[in-house]
């Protein structure tokens, strides 16, 4: 069972920039937008990354760590190619696809795998901030962050960025009981140890490393 992650944040608020400091060979990105990186480092990616893309490469993940950069345009895209068709099939077939990507992380790939998902964020009319999606007739289909168990806010004041783990009562974030400080730095490698370490996934990979000696 692997385990999607919602990362939410506006624009500008780091969430490709929490990158920065895996390896090359410690993380893969689908970069749905085709956008170049923030910073200099380069990292394995798939530009213009769509949903066949990624289920193909979650079929049978090389790596630990996977991010989908942004996540809302796979729904946003979606949209768009079918801009023309009346009707409110479109919208339930918009959810249906992001919602099966999320289950067949949760169902098909292995329980060492994390997959994070980079998503903007948007306020709602009672300045609730909540996941971006292509309006109200999709939220009706689909509230986001009901298929994740952690999702974490993005979020600078200026002079630092840095990580929300925890709900204020005005946002959607939250994460298990001891995981995370409430408020933490926007280094996306420190919280994939992190996960790794509460859910001891580490020894998921030393169980199997020795079962594969045996074999």
């Amino acid at each position: 069972m692997g385990i999607p992650v919602l990362i939410l944040g506006e624009s500008g608020a780091g969430k490709s920039c929490s990158l920065r400091n895996f390896e090359t060979e410690e993380v893969g990105i689908f970069n749905v937008a085709g956008k170049p990186l923030p910073f200099k480092k380069q990292l394995m990616k798939v530009n213009n990354a769509k949903y066949v893309d990624i289920l193909k490469s979650l079929n049978n993940p090389k790596l630990k760590t996977y991010v989908i950069d942004d996540s809302q345009y796979l729904m946003a895209f979606e949209m768009f190619d079918r801009a023309k068709e009346v009707g409110y099939n479109k919208f339930t077939d918009v959810a249906l696809n992001f919602r099966t990507l999320v289950d067949r992380i949760i169902r098909n790939t292995p329980d060492d795998v994390i997959v994070y998902f980079l998503h903007h964020t948007e306020t709602t009319d009672t300045g609730k901030i909540k996941a971006k999606t292509s309006g109200k007739m999709l939220d009706n289909q689909l509230t986001l962050e009901g298929l994740f168990s952690i999702v974490l806010l993005c979020k600078t004041d200026g002079q630092e960025h840095y990580f929300e783990t925890q709900s204020d009562g005005y946002t959607t974030c939250k994460s298990p009981m001891g995981m995370f400080e409430t408020k933490i730095d926007n280094d996306l490698k420190v919280v994939d140890q992190t996960i790794r370490e509460y859910y001891e996934l580490n020894k998921i990979k030393e169980k199997g490393e020795k079962e594969d000696a045996k074999a």
